[in-house]
């Protein structure tokens, strides 16, 4: 098996202090590896980066159309977002279109991300509820899914009728038999796959528009929601939403836990799937923009590009103590 290979660097004064190993695979529209890193094989949890692909029964089912979810609910269906209020009040709406409460979901609660929204909580002395949780787009999905098949409250386990839609739809686009799955922290299933069957994936998202069938026109829909609203699948100063709204529209990102991300690019039609072996989201995030900045996707002098690769290390009293940097070989153009 390949090893995984230097991908971020983290740079103090004039000497290397820490280097992240990891593996990426950049995919075409016909399966094929256009440029790898590492080992292409190597089997991992996706974690939150295949949202997308648990949102496809959704729309296929025509849930989403009974329902009438727009692209602000399919966004946030494919997002880990910060607890901010233009998320919880969302997800909280969702809900209520479908009569159902926070006790409903089975994501568990979570303190936000967002700072205005933690304070807010600690302030009215209130607890973070399930709607805070990250996932409460996605399990809002799941139990619209549930609702729309007529399936029982416990959307999450391994042999609920969601569940299995999601597997069938994460074997079908990754064009690989899962070998078994983990349990992620908002309690759902996650399937493990390779790299490669990310990346393939990823792929088969971009080039969706080529096909006609009802898989690859959701496909379309969740894309094209995720680009028009950058700001709910992650939230502010986040690395999804920045990134993606610097490269007006051109592709769409996303990031899992333990560093992994992927995106989607239609105009190339090609996917990307990279994880970092220690499980660093700096060091993920830096990746992810030297890959885009490669596929010329990202402007390198772009603020928001600079702010992720190249990212620079200040001491407590802003004091430029280094920067996190991609590799060389990450920097090549692809």
């Amino acid at each position: 098996m390949t090893q995984p290979v230097a991908m971020t660097e983290v740079w103090r004064g004039p000497f290397l202090e820490s280097i992240h190993l990891g593996h990426a695979v950049i995919c075409d529209d016909t399966g094929q590896i256009v440029r790898s890193w590492g080992d292409p094989n190597a089997l991992i949890y996706p974690r939150s980066s295949c949202k997308m692909i648990q949102a496809l029964p959704l729309v296929t089912s025509g849930a989403a159309a009974k329902y009438g979810l727009g692209p602000e609910h399919l966004a946030l269906a494919c997002a880990s977002h910060s607890g901010a209020a233009i998320h919880t009040d969302r997800v909280s709406a969702w809900l209520d279109h479908l009569g159902l409460h926070d006790d409903d979901f089975r994501c568990g609660p979570q303190e936000p991300s967002d700072m205005a929204a933690r304070d807010g909580l600690i302030l009215a002395d209130v607890r973070p509820c399930q709607t805070h949780n990250n996932c409460s787009g996605k399990h809002a999905g799941f139990l619209t899914l549930a609702q729309h098949m007529g399936a029982g409250p416990e959307y999450v386990e391994i042999d609920h009728p969601v569940q299995q839609a999601c597997r069938a739809a994460f074997e079908e686009v990754t064009d690989e038999s899962s070998p078994g799955y983990g349990i992620d922290g908002c309690s759902a299933p996650n399937f493990a796959t390779s790299l490669l069957g990310l990346a393939r994936s990823m792929a088969w998202f971009a080039s969706a528009a080529d096909r006609s069938d009802r898989q690859s026109t959701a496909a379309q829909q969740l894309t094209a929601a995720m680009i028009k609203h950058p700001e709910l699948v992650a939230g502010e100063g986040r690395a999804c939403t920045e990134l993606m709204r610097a490269m007006d529209g051109r592709a769409a990102i996303k990031t899992g836990a333990e560093a992994v991300f992927v995106a989607i690019i239609p105009e190339k039609r090609v996917g990307v799937a990279l994880k970092i072996a220690d499980g660093a989201t700096r060091a993920s995030e830096c990746a992810i923009a030297a890959i885009l900045v490669g596929l010329g996707m990202l402007d390198a002098d772009h603020p928001a590009t600079r702010k992720f690769m190249n990212a620079p290390i200040h001491s407590r009293r802003g004091i430029d103590c280094g920067s996190i940097r991609p590799t060389q070989n990450l920097l090549a153009p692809l």
